[in-house]
């Protein structure tokens, strides 16, 4: 590091002393300019989206295009606003970024990845189950078309890029949109049934658990292996030590923290407007109640930051290990989840 300060001061000194000390300052005006304007961009791209309205946006929206509100339009509408959202908030689309200030940025680009792990999951179970009466149904083919789509890599700079793939599956995601409250198009569909919501909940409750583990590592722990516990005969692979130490990085610290506020600020809307759109469901399981506790806990996940950083403090040390709070949340609501799962899944 001391090196590299040193070859750029010397080779400063060198451009002064060809150019002359005006002509070296006026070389350096553009230069500075473009370096605020960074910094500058940098600062106000790095705050993530306020909350929405679920039910509000979906009815003003079905307004405008003088469609009528139906099941499935909530999830719908706040699937498409997730994925508009990424692609038009604040600088865009960042995690393809190449040059300044979005190259430079890291928590934001993570940001973006917990939202779209969301949007992927729930664009594939509703291909899969939300929009087909049984499993020998055909599949409804503009889902068929986005889900793919959201799918594609979210580094890709050209050719295509990972937006332009984006904005290909929100045209599909709109066609479906515009066909579900259509009487004339009354093969597409959405069930909301209760097994079908228990599905997409087991993909939630998988990732919150994976996001939990890695947010407690933070610290690092030592665990028992538990992978084939309570498998009668159950096998794997290749075998494993008995205890197994896990560790995040600490470069890697604040990637998995701001991975996971993305996650929970894209399933708090989702679950907003799956209590709409499965009302009936919810309230013959008595999981209404279950499913509000989900989001409030998972509410807390979006509480300012007033840290410049992400501290990562001991378990009880003198300073704050944010990741452990975050972790704390996150796995209260998938025990919730799970406990809402069992709700579902009873007669």
């Amino acid at each position: 590091m001391k090196n590299l300060f040193r070859t750029v001061l010397d080779l400063l000194d060198r451009i002064r002393e060809r150019f002359g000390v005006k002509r070296f300052y006026l070389l350096l005006a553009p230069l500075a300019v473009y370096s605020l304007l960074v910094v500058v961009l940098g600062f106000l791209w790095s705050w993530t989206p306020a909350q929405f309205d679920v039910k509000q946006l979906t009815e003003s929206s079905a307004n405008q295009r003088n469609e009528t509100v139906v099941v499935g339009s909530y999830t719908t509408t706040t699937l498409i606003e997730l994925t508009e959202t990424l692609l038009n908030k604040p600088g865009g689309y960042l995690s393809n970024d190449r040059f300044p200030p979005g190259v430079l940025m890291d928590n934001v680009p993570n940001w973006e990845f917990g939202v779209l792990v969301q949007i992927r999951d729930l664009s594939r179970a509703m291909r899969k189950t939300f929009s087909r009466s049984q499993s020998q149904s055909t599949e409804q083919k503009d889902l068929a078309s986005a889900e793919p789509k959201l799918h594609f890599d979210n580094n890709s700079w050209l050719i295509p890029s990972s937006e332009s793939e984006y904005r290909d599956a929100l045209v599909s995601l709109r066609a479906y949109q515009s066909k579900l409250s259509s009487q004339d198009e009354s093969q597409v569909q959405f069930f909301a049934r209760a097994d079908n919501l228990q599905d997409w909940l087991g993909d939630v409750s998988t990732r919150l658990g994976s996001i939990s583990q890695r947010l407690s590592a933070s610290v690092g722990q030592k665990r028992i292996n538990t992978d084939l516990a309570g498998s009668q005969g159950g096998a794997q692979a290749t075998s494993q030590p008995s205890e197994l130490e896990i560790h995040t990085p600490w470069s890697e610290i604040d990637d998995v923290f701001y991975e996971a506020r993305g996650t929970a600020w894209a399933l708090i809307h989702i679950l907003r407007a799956i209590e709409l759109d499965f009302a009936q469901s919810l309230e013959k399981k008595s999981a209404v109640t279950s499913l509000k506790q989900i989001v409030r806990e998972l509410e807390a996940t979006q509480g300012t930051i007033w840290s410049p950083i992400i501290l990562n403090g001991t378990e009880f040390g003198l300073l704050a290990n944010h990741s452990l709070v975050m972790a704390s949340y996150i796995s209260r609501a998938n025990a919730a989840i799970i406990d809402l799962r069992d709700l579902l899944s009873q007669g």
